[in-house]
């Protein structure tokens, strides 16, 4: 059972990491016109994109200085987020696994 919640986080975890490496590639290719949100296809991954990565962001933008066009909040929620994976496998998951079995 224990084995099976960390299974769990630790996928949650990079799941979420991999979507805002990949919103923060498909805004920079927007912003470079490489990708046209015009397409309906485009702009709906573009959509969900943000729907998911939003709820991460949003307190981290709030509480970074605003750098102008630069966007830090990413980096910092992946390394926020790479940090409690750690934590998670190497802390929390022995202690999980012997109490939980």
């Amino acid at each position: 059972m224990g084995a099976a919640i960390i299974f769990l986080v630790d996928n949650v975890i990079g799941l979420a990491i991999f979507a805002i490496i990949a919103s923060a590639v498909l805004s920079w290719l927007v912003a470079f016109n490489i990708l046209n949100i015009r397409n309906p296809i485009a702009y709906q991954i573009v959509r969900v994109l943000e729907a998911v990565t939003s709820p991460l962001l949003r307190p981290i933008q709030r509480l970074l200085p605003n750098l102008g066009g630069v966007d830090l909040s990413p980096i910092v929620a992946f390394l926020l987020l790479k940090t409690i994976q750690i934590a998670v496998d190497k802390s929390l998951a022995p202690v999980l696994i012997g109490w939980l079995g």
